[in-house]
């Protein structure tokens, strides 16, 4: 298998999925949210920001009608990250981890090596991840704290144990949170740590290719 699938893209991916306990918010509680964390608003036009980025960089790809047409849900997948962030983060915090720009930066290069170089990785991510060149820092910082935090749970997250330590932290994180999401996004499924009503095949299946490593889990 290809070191190069190993990238925040299955990181992020491999950790959406695990049963009920569904939330949602009104658009009369928040007018403008698409949803609200811990009290702080994601606000929909930071939503369709993202969307939009997406989209214009897979019309100037070769293969724009197929990649679209295999990012159909793609507005629930990017605030199902822009959630997943906030909630990483926190647990993060708690954990006293954090990312740095070091971090990031060797991160993006050793998997730009793997890929043949910094254009590889962005047509990668951008077929297999929906991820514009300008998002993949963000979904490289939550590989990084992914794994920071379990290292500093003493998980070892290629185990189904160490997994599942992991992800005890993130659903006990998203519940003192609180996640309030926009219904005509879905809800948010704490025990998943993930939007339920979110399909993405795509992640999916980069995740079933990538070998468990690191730690469990995209947008």
């Amino acid at each position: 298998m290809h070191r190069r699938r190993r990238t925040a893209l299955t990181l992020s991916a491999a950790l959406l999925a695990a049963a009920p306990l569904l939330t949602a918010c009104g658009n009369d509680a928040h007018p403008g949210a698409a949803a609200v964390v811990g009290g702080e608003r994601i606000d929909v036009s930071s939503l369709q920001a993202q969307v939009r980025d997406v989209r214009d960089a897979q019309q100037e790809s070769p293969q724009a009608a197929e990649l679209i047409k295999n990012t159909g849900q793609l507005s629930q997948v990017k605030l199902n990250s822009m959630i997943f962030d906030e909630i990483l983060r926190k647990a993060a915090d708690d954990a006293g981890v954090k990312a740095s720009r070091k971090d990031i930066q060797n991160t993006r290069q050793a998997a730009a090596q793997q890929s043949g170089g910094e254009d590889q990785l962005a047509a990668m991510l951008l077929q297999q991840g929906a991820l514009t060149p300008g998002q993949i820092d963000a979904a490289i910082r939550r590989e990084v704290l992914m794994s920071k935090l379990a290292q500093s749970l003493g998980a070892n997250t290629a185990t189904p144990e160490g997994q599942q330590q992991v992800l005890a932290v993130l659903v006990k994180t998203s519940e003192d949170l609180g996640i309030d999401v926009n219904p005509r996004y879905g809800a948010w499924d704490t025990k998943q740590v993930r939007l339920g009503e979110a399909k993405t095949p795509w992640l999916t299946q980069v995740t079933k290719e990538a070998p468990p490593e690191q730690a469990p889990t995209g947008a």
